[in-house]
């Protein structure tokens, strides 16, 4: 109850803030949010110099807070936002604007937007993952793959059980936390195909200078990145896997040029309406060329208690090991300052999900 007498407030308030159109402002505008958060245990460590990381320690998290407003205009035009409250690390919290566009929907298979949307990928896997608040997919996770920027975004879908899916994005580059502009833009594209229900292949790709080229910031080389997905998704069960290849991601401005690649698979299985279990494993290798001993790899295994349609939670483990070097992903760098050394990184507790 109160729940909803909450929302109803909000939604009472933007419109009334609006002004625009009375009551059919507010019968046309919906407000949505979603609540990352854990409480948990976590040891991130220096194995050669048994150093420890500053954020190691229990205590309680919240990676991120969403909050939506989308309104539509009539059947064709409507417009979303959606900020983006969201842990940044060094004990603070930063503001971001994640979605912000104007969109065009003429038929389920053509859609415009512009403004900061989705991007062609992530949002793409983390439909076929399912379990996006306990940790990125895998490109994300890695640092390849920016999951909402700033462009212009063309995107649909056919009917049916057989059917194929598709977005095209031209966009800054830097994210949608970074709205800065360069010389160029970059293009991120995915097709997809569902041969029956349940079952998603797909492909994808971006290139791009990553919005680093400048008058004052000569770029070397020019990035991309090649995507694939194979998932079969029903209601009590998901299997997975991506991968992905990169030319040149972490180089756009270094003369030396690098390769990388990296993958990750995920099972899932449900008991029941509350119960399922879960597990997942990635390997990456963000520097084949300049760090070649330099190796990631990740898993996390879990419980998830489905309380009801808006909030789960899961008892969880995530591990992941670093090789050769220190590699900064989703967790934080992970490494050791000695080559021949590792690093560790140990999490255990409960991760949350509340949308509203």
């Amino acid at each position: 109850m109160r729940k909803h007498s909450l929302k109803r407030l909000v939604l009472v308030a933007v419109a009334a803030f609006a002004g625009l159109a009375g009551n059919a402002w507010a019968g046309d505008t919906t407000i949505t949010g979603r609540v990352f958060a854990d409480f948990t245990d976590k040891e991130n460590q220096d194995k050669f110099t048994d150093v420890k990381s500053s954020d190691s320690g229990v205590g309680i998290d919240v990676k991120r807070f969403y909050v939506g407003i989308n309104h539509s205009f009539d059947s064709v035009w409507s417009a979303s936002f959606v900020s983006d409250i969201g842990d940044q690390g060094a004990r603070r919290y930063d503001v971001f604007v994640k979605n912000a566009y104007i969109q065009a929907k003429f038929a389920p298979e053509v859609t415009f937007r512009l403004g900061a949307a989705g991007s062609p990928w992530v949002p793409y896997v983390e439909e076929q993952y399912g379990f996006r608040y306990v940790e990125p997919v895998p490109a994300e996770r890695a640092g390849f793959a920016n999951s909402a920027d700033w462009g212009v975004h063309f995107l649909g879908k056919t009917a049916g059980d057989t059917n194929f899916n598709y977005q095209v994005s031209v966009v800054n580059g830097r994210g949608y936390s970074n709205p800065t502009r360069s010389k160029g833009v970059d293009v991120e594209g995915r097709l997809g195909f569902q041969p029956f229900a349940g079952l998603q292949l797909g492909v994808g790709g971006l290139t791009g200078k990553r919005g680093l080229e400048t008058d004052a910031v000569p770029t070397q080389h020019t990035a991309s990145r090649f995507d694939l997905l194979a998932a079969y998704t029903n209601a009590g069960f998901r299997i997975g896997g991506e991968y992905f290849t990169a030319d040149n991601y972490n180089t756009v401005t270094n003369p030396l040029s690098d390769k990388s690649d990296g993958f990750g698979t995920w099972v899932s299985f449900a008991f029941n309406p509350v119960t399922s279990v879960f597990g997942r494993y990635d390997e990456v290798k963000p520097s084949k060329d300049l760090k070649p001993n330099l190796k990631d790899t990740y898993f996390n295994v879990g419980v998830q208690f489905k309380i009801n349609a808006e909030f789960a939670a899961s008892l969880a483990y995530k591990y992941e090991k670093v090789e050769g070097g220190t590699f900064a992903g989703s967790n934080g760098t992970v490494g050791s300052t000695n080559a021949g050394s590792k690093g560790e990184y140990n999490e255990f507790g409960i991760w949350t999900i509340y949308n509203f």
